[in-house]
């Protein structure tokens, strides 16, 4: 059976609305290495009072913990929303290969918008980068649960 980046990103979508219904802004995230899903994660800051306990963070540290490695050579991250500075510079560390991401951050995000951190003379590893995957539905997702918070 063939497993398409539609079908990642689908998992991490699942795991941003399972955020969401936690209470926390709907962030998922995935890491696959040969078809195969190291780790799942959405966003916890506020269950885990903790403000690195973002969906990429936490998938991150599962898929180490998984592999026994602290390096993530070969494994793609797909992720809801575009990743900020700190999860940008885990990514890089992470030596993660690919970066699948939804919807752009024009106020957070730290890899197309903000600080374009790969593009950095101090970043040691860019991973490839694909935007727009489910961008609408991420999108959605989000203009969504801040919706229900301001009323």
């Amino acid at each position: 059976m063939h497993v398409s980046r539609r079908d990642f990103m689908a998992e991490a979508l699942a795991e941003a609305r399972a955020a969401a219904e936690r209470g926390e802004v709907p962030v998922g995230a995935l890491i696959v290495r040969d078809g195969v899903v190291l780790a799942r994660a959405g966003n916890r800051t506020r269950e885990l009072n903790d403000p690195t306990a973002h969906a990429e963070i936490l998938a991150i540290r599962q898929a180490c913990a998984e592999t026994g490695s602290e390096r993530l050579t070969g494994a793609d991250l797909y992720v809801t929303l575009e990743p900020c500075a700190m999860c940008a510079a885990a990514i890089s560390f992470a030596r993660l290969r690919r970066l699948y991401y939804g919807a752009r951050d024009p106020k957070g995000g730290a890899v197309e918008s903000g600080g374009r951190f790969f593009t950095q003379p101090t970043c040691h590893h860019a991973p490839e980068v694909y935007d727009g995957l489910a961008e609408s539905e991420a999108a959605s997702l989000l203009r969504s649960f801040f919706a229900e918070r301001r009323s």
